[in-house]
């Protein structure tokens, strides 16, 4: 069955109110925001001009998934409201209903929590150069893929669009968030990884790194926001096809990553379109880990 792909949203009945690299954001009230989730695909922190059709409502129902699984860790930004409410109109309605949340209001911390439990991507090039990971010393003789002893907190501003992430040590969390604070949105990113990981070796997934973001309530509590350990936030490998020294063939948009530096392709605006061949297996990957972790045991 065709899924017909969603570039971006077109919500005439509320004020669109950001455009980020994949979700279009709406007001609904001062307190509540939509949240749609499109089938727009970023990498190397570029927007590709070709959407990954069925991507956003992956994306989302992963994502609802995990904010309702891990309340026992930290509560979420979902909102109790019915979409039906939000948009009446039944056309406006059926153009997001799957990849749509209703969300609370709140305000974002200005850092990106990144947790890496293999040595992979920027990690490994990092430490190939320094023999570190984002200034965290490792031993040596480390190979690709490797299982690190100890998950790392390596945080990231949070970059505009167009722009590139900036690695930061924790101490420059501190600066920005407080000691109290930067410790909390540590502690919690890890044991929110260790939990996944664990949940997901279950179903045959590694999940290599992952990165969250969290913001304030009213009352100053933290809440995670965002998308939560989703196919484009993490790394996903399938565990029967793990084997250090290698870059497995990932559940994630690593697939298009590594499509794209077969390219003459500087990583800079615009990005390269995909062709169908790439878009299907795609779409197929962000499927299967969908149902992978959903799967009734």
């Amino acid at each position: 069955m065709s899924v017909t792909a969603l570039f971006e949203s077109n919500l005439s009945s509320l004020e669109l109110i950001q455009k980020g690299k994949v979700r279009d954001i709406y007001a609904v009230d001062d307190d509540h925001m939509l949240i749609v989730t499109t089938d727009r695909l970023s990498a190397f922190d570029v927007i590709l001009p070709t959407p990954v059709p069925g991507k956003g409502a992956v994306l989302t129902t992963v994502s609802k998934f995990w904010f309702e699984k891990m309340q026992n860790i930290i509560p979420n930004h979902l909102a109790d409201m019915d979409l039906a409410e939000v948009l009446p109109d039944p056309e406006e309605r059926a153009q997001v209903e799957d990849r749509a949340m209703l969300v609370k209001k709140l305000r974002p911390l200005p850092v990106e929590a990144i947790v890496r439990g293999y040595l992979v991507g920027s990690g490994w090039k990092d430490y190939q150069n320094t023999g570190a990971v984002c200034g965290i010393e490792l031993p040596e003789n480390l190979q690709l893929g490797n299982k690190l002893e100890t998950a790392l907190y390596t945080p990231s501003t949070k970059a505009d669009i167009g722009e590139h992430d900036e690695n930061i040590d924790f101490a420059k969390t501190v600066e920005l968030l407080g000691q109290e604070r930067a410790e909390q949105v540590r502690d919690v990113s890890l044991e929110l990884y260790h939990s996944a990981r664990d949940f997901a070796a279950e179903r045959g997934i590694i999940i290599a790194d992952t990165k969250f973001e969290f913001g304030l309530d009213a009352d100053d509590n933290l809440v995670i926001i965002d998308e939560a350990l989703t196919p484009d936030s993490s790394r996903f490998w399938p565990a029967d096809q793990y084997q250090v020294g290698s870059n497995p063939p990932s559940f994630d948009k690593q697939f298009v990553r590594d499509y794209l530096e077969t390219l003459d392709w500087d990583k800079t605006d615009p990005g390269p379109a995909l062709p169908e061949e790439v878009l299907s297996k795609t779409a197929d990957k962000y499927k299967e880990a969908q149902d992978r972790l959903l799967a009734k045991n």
